[in-house]
């Protein structure tokens, strides 16, 4: 059985037992996670597809890390101009098992 969810404003192709990266979400390691926004639904046989979203349909997972990613650069440059910047950005992210998915 799998689901789409939506997060963040991502789209998440998840199953029970997956360990997923999103968009940090508040919370504590070891809190429960619902995901009531559930854009299709499948159990291998079945397939229900939302009208955007699923209803009765939620996936539970847990949180197991909160943290940042490695830092990306990012260099702009003007040619002859002598303009030249450097920025760095770390994102935040929340790593999540999914624990169930229901409906």
């Amino acid at each position: 059985m799998y689901a789409v969810i939506k997060t963040g404003g991502k789209q998440y192709r998840v199953a029970q037992g997956d360990e997923v990266k999103v968009e940090r979400l508040a919370g504590e390691v070891g809190d429960a996670v619902t995901f009531d926004r559930v854009m299709l639904a499948s159990n291998g046989e079945t397939t229900q597809i939302g009208q955007p979203f699923v209803e009765n349909a939620k996936v539970i997972g847990r949180i197991t890390r909160q943290g940042r990613e490695k830092k990306v650069l990012v260099l702009k440059y003007k040619r002859r101009k002598g303009y030249r910047k450097k920025n760095g950005h770390r994102q935040a992210f929340t790593q999540i098992k999914i624990e169930d998915i229901e409906g």
